[in-house]
């Protein structure tokens, strides 16, 4: 801009260095030890403590202050300040600035995303109170964004086992820990839950499998564990459209044999599967392995209480499933591709194979970026199980089993009012035996070998149980049913 005179100083306030006075009147002017030459009518100079006059008391050039007259070694120069056109208010002292030095518009005043950040984008964050840039991507990755509350896959942690905890040769059948369905027709195996889990994790139970009795599989055998899911519970997999999810597999192994191992996921609506294999490295070693299935565009669940999506960890299989290619894509089931490399457990007494810590997660995951393991309280994990299998008296001789009366002076009856709502209608399971069972009535105990059955609906919450055994009591007698040996046991099932 225009001006008269002397050119202003540009730039900031400024301070000159200290000068030590002497018996001379002109002294140098240096800012930070550089020289400098003001425009003298822009400073205040204060000497003794006074302020002094530009022009009469002291005039500048080439940068040098000369005053008026001859200083003493006693004089002071207390202080030169050069006043330029803008004004350097300097950094704040740290801790010094509070939000109520801010205003609200620093935040609300910028322009707002509309969409998901992308990978690159950076976000501020304090890091033990100093601010560091992060990429959104190093925070998407650290972030649990699970579209399901409860855990997809049920009792992961094998703490449900209501049947019992230990099962002698299973066969094709659930067997010990609750939701875990067994199909064993290679040698022979005892099945139980077991307290042998890797340290450290937060798990106590394991699923064992013990072989003892060995054999080779015939062509169309097969052993597996699995897992059976309800259509309507996984219609979050987008299953047979354009977004289909994927789904990513982990859990805990541990085996005496080493090798190659098959895990196979089916969508029994559509009779489409797909394979994946995973390596066992390390003989009787917890190994931790976390496998990803692709999205299957093709073939929808059904939205209902059937049995629609398996998943199975394979043991054994014979040439019928190992004789083709893994079919490591979805494609409908052709026997030959689903299980090829497995080895065969079953081949010596020595063999046992464990497993904890199963979880299901909707999105691909690697072992870095896995979501942790949803422990659920023993209640909550128990009540999910009891959709599906609940069991109503077993092991202590007498233990009550409901209320009950004769209606016909032979036959006996019940209501049974059960909680939480079953899958489907229940049927009865029980471990049956000469006189394991009575009914109390009349003052008398009529003992009978097994109830005649059951009949009800899921939707009432309520079954009527039947036997025989009326005993003294007449028709229309009150009574109750109880258990009449420790080793009987009387449950709904109503399993996939």
């Amino acid at each position: 801009m225009a001006y008269i005179g002397n050119r202003p100083e540009q730039g900031n306030f400024r301070k000159c260095d200290a000068i030590t006075t002497s018996a001379t009147a002109t002294y140098n002017l240096l800012v930070g030890g550089v020289a400098v030459n003001p425009n003298q009518n822009q400073c205040i100079v204060s000497l003794n403590g006074v302020i002094q006059s530009s022009g009469n008391s002291y005039t500048i050039a080439s940068s040098q202050i000369t005053f008026a007259s001859t200083l003493a070694s006693s004089d002071v120069i207390d202080f030169i300040l050069i006043l330029g056109d803008t004004l350097d208010v300097g950094v704040p002292s740290d801790d010094t600035v509070d939000a109520s030095k801010i205003t609200a518009n620093v935040i609300t005043g910028q322009t707002a995303l509309g969409t998901t950040p992308a990978d690159t984008d950076e976000l501020l964050i304090s890091d033990a109170g100093t601010l560091k840039r992060v990429d959104y991507s190093h925070l998407k990755s650290s972030v649990v964004n699970r579209p399901n509350v409860s855990p997809l896959l049920m009792n992961g942690d094998f703490a449900i086992a209501q049947r019992g905890t230990s099962k002698a040769t299973i066969g094709n059948e659930y067997g010990t820990c609750d939701r875990w369905y067994s199909n064993t027709q290679v040698g022979a195996f005892t099945q139980s839950q077991d307290t042998d889990v890797p340290s450290g994790y937060g798990f106590a139970n394991s699923l064992k499998m013990d072989c003892t009795t060995s054999a080779s599989p015939t062509s169309g055998q097969r052993n597996y564990i699995q897992q059976r899911f309800e259509g309507q519970n996984l219609q979050l997999l987008k299953k047979g459209t354009a977004n289909a999810e994927i789904i990513t597999l982990s859990f805990w192994v541990k085996s005496v044999k080493t090798g190659t191992y098959i895990i196979e996921v089916q969508d029994v609506d559509n009779s489409r599967q797909i394979s994946k294999s995973y390596t066992i490295s390390s003989a009787s070693t917890w190994e931790k392995k976390t496998i990803s299935f692709a999205g299957d565009t093709t073939g929808a669940l059904g939205d209902d209480n059937g049995r629609s999506f398996d998943i199975a960890w394979y043991l054994s299989a014979g040439s019928d499933y190992t004789s083709g290619t893994l079919s490591t894509s979805w494609s409908s089931v052709t026997n030959a591709n689903r299980a090829v490399g497995q080895v065969n457990i079953a081949d010596s007494t020595s063999n046992n194979w464990w497993l904890t810590g199963v979880q299901l997660e909707v999105g691909e995951y690697t072992s870095a970026t896995l979501p942790p393991f949803q422990h659920e309280s023993y209640g909550n994990n128990l009540e999910r199980c009891e959709r599906y299998y609940q069991v109503i008296a077993k092991g202590v001789d007498n233990a009550r089993i409901v209320n009950a009366y004769n209606f016909d002076g032979t036959n006996t009856e019940a209501t049974y009012n059960y909680f939480p709502t079953m899958r489907a209608t229940p049927s009865i399971d029980q471990d049956t035996g000469t006189g394991y069972f009575e009914f109390r009535g009349n003052n008398d105990n009529s003992a009978f070998d097994s109830f005649g059955g059951m009949d009800g609906g899921s939707g009432h919450h309520a079954v009527r149980i039947y036997g025989t055994g009326g005993g003294s009591s007449s028709a229309g007698q009150a009574g109750s049913y109880r258990l009449g040996n420790a080793s009987a046991s009387i449950a709904l099932q109503s399993e996939l």
